[in-house]
């Protein structure tokens, strides 16, 4: 499909491939269930009128994904979900603009599935579970749109649109308030501070040393109330519940920061790596500097621990990232403490800043029952 043009609807909007049966243009038709080798995946254009021999028709809309990215991964994932997310936003929620199912490619594979998290975000945004293609036989689409660059080519303006009506989708599916009273009954601005763990690979070496740092200091300011959860055993509504009560998110660089979007907007991120990425993960270990400003956060730097496994060529050797990449993260209590003091005095101003904003806090708690689209 990279030979077909691109649209897009509006300025700074998603890129996507539309066909649709009419006098205007061809169905888009495809063939092949391969999920080894996508060369024997194959796709064509064809009349209405002039289908394959044996090729089923598929009334109503199909979301295609073409890219580079799985579907189990929740950052990957979700990279490949919003460019549809913002086409139906773009054709304002409509009836129209929901799919009656979903066909999933990774470097021309075809994938039967997504992953819980993304499945579960992609019914709470459009209400659908996942349906793929029925039998290796040849289908054509009636109406398709097609994506192959995730956010690509889309403003920060749009992105952030996108990101609002997945953030409120979400919560109106786990039943979770949209928004948080900035101050508690005493005037004191109210800060959740969110420690997300891993186990593993980027895991802190030592994970009671750092819970004590970052308890402490939240400890220090009227409101502040910490938690400690890990990403590996809650569900996505925990997940969203758990992140609708966090301003401040203290977690290792991992798939778990993708969860950081469905905080409230102008909430402060903490990511630690472990020893040798910067020198050899390429770009890639900024994915969540970038969500964090596709979605309306604030990225408060990271911390890079400067010891860790020794790699046996020189420390910019691409060869080193096999070393680095599932390194643990120690930890240095005094610059987290600091880091956390500035952090958390941020949010107190902010908070303080909001509560003078809001006329009547109690206003500001409620579970919306819809989602503004457009």
């Amino acid at each position: 499909m990279s030979s077909l043009f691109d649209f897009q609807d509006e300025d700074g909007g998603v890129q996507y491939q539309p066909r649709k049966g009419n006098s205007l243009g061809r169905l888009l038709c495809l063939k092949g269930r391969d999920t080894h080798d996508g060369s024997w995946n194959y796709y064509a254009l064809a009349w209405k009128e002039a289908l394959p021999v044996n090729a089923t028709l598929m009334k109503g809309l199909t979301f295609v994904s073409y890219n580079h990215y799985d579907y189990g991964n929740i950052w990957h994932g979700l990279s490949s979900l919003v460019p549809f997310v913002a086409w139906h936003r773009a054709h304002r929620c409509g009836d129209s603009s929901f799919p009656d199912r979903w066909v999933l490619y990774h470097w021309g594979e075809l994938r039967l599935g997504m992953g819980l998290w993304l499945q579960t975000l992609t019914e709470a945004i459009f209400g659908e579970g996942f349906e793929g293609l029925g039998e290796d036989q040849p289908v054509c689409f009636e109406k398709v749109v097609v994506t192959r660059h995730n956010e690509g080519g889309m403003s920060r303006e749009r992105r952030i649109e996108t990101y609002d009506l997945m953030r409120c989708k979400a919560r109106v599916h786990c039943n979770v308030s949209l928004g948080r009273r900035p101050t508690d009954d005493r005037g004191v601005p109210v800060i959740g501070m969110t420690l997300f763990l891993r186990t593993g690979a980027r895991s802190f070496r030592n994970e009671s040393a750092v819970i004590k740092v970052f308890r402490e200091e939240c400890g220090k300011v009227d409101g502040c109330r910490i938690q400690v959860a890990y990403s590996n055993n809650l569900t996505f509504c925990e997940q969203v519940k758990l992140m609708s009560s966090t301003d401040i998110l203290v977690s290792p660089h991992g798939a778990q920061l993708t969860n950081m979007f469905l905080m409230d907007k102008n909430s402060s991120v903490m990511e630690f790596f472990p020893k040798g990425w910067l020198k050899v993960a390429g770009v890639g270990q900024f994915v969540y500097h970038w969500i964090a400003s596709w979605s309306g956060m604030n990225h408060r730097g990271a911390w890079r621990d400067p010891d860790g496994n020794n790699c046996p060529f020189p420390e910019d050797d691409r060869r080193c990232m096999s070393v680095f990449k599932d390194g643990t993260i120690g930890v240095n209590e005094t610059h987290f403490s600091q880091w956390a003091q500035s952090v958390l005095g941020e949010m107190k101003a902010r908070k303080l800043e909001d509560a003078k904003m809001t006329a009547n806090g109690n206003n500001f708690e409620h579970v919306p029952k819809t989602c503004h689209c457009g």
